[in-house]
């Protein structure tokens, strides 16, 4: 028996196969092998169309599967996790209405901040624990003022991964997760938060129905089996946003246990059985995956846009080739980059900094002296400095980064950039054999009961490296991080 995950990036898709027996990853595939493409209409825009989504997931279907060898009769269920806080708009005939507005898209920012005022802050944060912001609710209000012609033709919204859900099973619905990331839950009542809605003038009908993180979402449509090489009997068994589903990747779904990602954008997410906020909406609560009404989980996460993309960008300018040169490239300058600083905020408007548009600078250049290695290894210190600019901030909603799970992927490959975190916050990191993927593969293992519980589950786990800090480096950065923020 099998199970696959989809992991629903801006940059590319990711799938894999996983042997339910034994836990162990068959096959994995990202597609397509380029970054998928962000488009940009006007400044602080950011839209993707959502068909490109299911393209490439068949295309990473039938490659998983031709990879592997195995049986597609003996796929059994999919789990899905996605790019956050996107808004997708469907018709009544299911047919896309627009691009996608996604997660780093900042367009809806006055619209969110005009909430917090009217509805007032203790409302906001006491029944949504976040400020409307940015986020899916807030980018929805802005269709509806600017493209009404587009609004009227709505017949339901969804997030990146319900459309994918639609699209296999013929379903349009949603999870209280997923609802929690649009800040359209309502912790106090423990519904959907229709009281924005009213503010917002929103027609409430738009909101799919609602299933359960782990269930049964659906079977495959005749037309989408036929599509993936799979048969109509495999079910959509989970379905969580990409951050949580990173957590859960990792067995991070407890009180005081903490997830690290670093793609395009870096997460740090904590759980917590509390319901905390930070009053400036800097970091955001969210249900977790294996939230319940009796043991109640939620995830404070803090997310910077500009990480993976900016070392991306980073790439293409200095025609270096790959990561992997970066990452030597880096190494080879000592911690300071001697005293080049960089500011990694341009990728919209960033949460941290309570929704401004800080945009990216590079600092203290000295023509004689600095050069591109030194600039690879600010980058990725600048990143850092970031981290532990939110990691502070956490701290205020009661979590504490003492011992930080990650994936062993994308900047934690870089050793530079894995002993700088963990040297200037203190912590413990420990990398793992897993990722986004995965995780949604072993969540659908959960949805269908064939796990019965996390402990089954995660029992393939294995812990690739672990990274201690380093007392003299913490020193040196400190003092570096001190400079940093001043310029911030």
């Amino acid at each position: 028996m099998y199970f696959i995950g989809y992991d629903i990036g801006s940059s590319s898709i990711k799938a894999s196969l996983l042997e339910a027996g034994n836990g162990r990853t068959v096959a994995q595939v990202a597609y397509p092998e380029k970054e998928m493409q962000i488009g940009a209409p006007q400044a602080g825009w950011a839209e993707q169309n959502p068909e490109h989504w299911w393209e490439y997931l068949v295309q990473a279907t039938k490659k998983l599967l031709s990879d592997s060898g195995v049986n597609s009769k003996d796929v059994k269920a999919i789990g899905v996790a996605y790019q956050m806080h996107g808004l997708v708009l469907v018709d009544k005939d299911r047919q896309i209405l627009r691009p996608a507005i996604i997660w780093c898209d900042s367009r809806a920012v006055k619209y969110g901040e005009q909430a917090f005022c009217d509805i007032g802050e203790k409302k906001c944060l006491t029944s949504l624990l976040n400020s409307p912001g940015n986020f899916t609710a807030s980018k929805l209000k802005w269709v509806r003022e600017n493209e009404p012609e587009i609004y009227r033709k709505i017949y339901k919204i969804m997030l990146p991964g319900d459309y994918i859900a639609m699209k296999l099973t013929g379903n349009i619905n949603t999870t209280p997760s997923g609802l929690s990331e649009a800040i359209l839950w309502d912790f106090e009542e423990n519904t959907k938060a229709d009281f924005l809605l009213k503010y917002y003038g929103l027609d409430e009908g738009m909101i799919p129905d609602i299933v359960p993180t782990f269930s049964s979402q659906g079977k495959l449509t005749k037309e989408a089996a036929e599509q993936l090489n799979l048969h109509t009997a495999v079910e959509v068994s989970y379905r969580a946003g990409d951050q949580p589903n990173n957590a859960f990747s990792l067995n991070v779904l407890e009180p005081g246990e903490i997830a690290a990602t670093a793609g395009t954008s870096g997460v740090i997410f904590g759980v917590s059985d509390q319901a905390q906020f930070d009053p400036r909406s800097r970091v955001n609560t969210f249900l977790h995956v294996n939230n319940s009404l009796s043991n109640p989980r939620n995830g404070v996460l803090l997310c910077l846009n500009g990480v993976g993309i900016q070392y991306a960008w980073l790439k293409n300018l200095i025609g270096s080739g790959d990561y992997e040169l970066m990452n030597k490239m880096a190494s080879e300058i000592s911690a300071g980059a001697d005293g080049l600083l960089v500011h990694p905020f341009g990728n919209g408007a960033e949460r941290v900094l309570e929704n401004k548009n800080a945009g990216a600078t590079i600092s203290n250049i000295n023509f004689n002296i600095h050069n591109k290695k030194h600039l690879t290894r600010a980058a990725l210190e600048g990143i850092v400095f970031a981290f532990y600019y939110g990691i502070d901030i956490m701290k205020e909603t009661g979590i504490h980064a003492d011992k930080i799970r990650a994936g062993h992927a994308n900047l934690f490959l870089s050793k530079v950039f894995s002993k700088s975190l963990a040297s200037i916050s203190g912590a413990v990191i420990e990398l793992f054999d897993t990722d986004g993927s995965q995780g949604a593969a072993r969540g659908a293992g959960m949805g269908i009961n064939y796990y019965r519980n996390a402990s089954e589950a995660f029992s393939g786990l294995k812990l690739r490296e672990t990274i201690y800090p380093d007392k003299d480096l913490n020193k040196r950065y400190i003092e570096i991080y001190k400079r940093w923020l001043k310029i911030l």
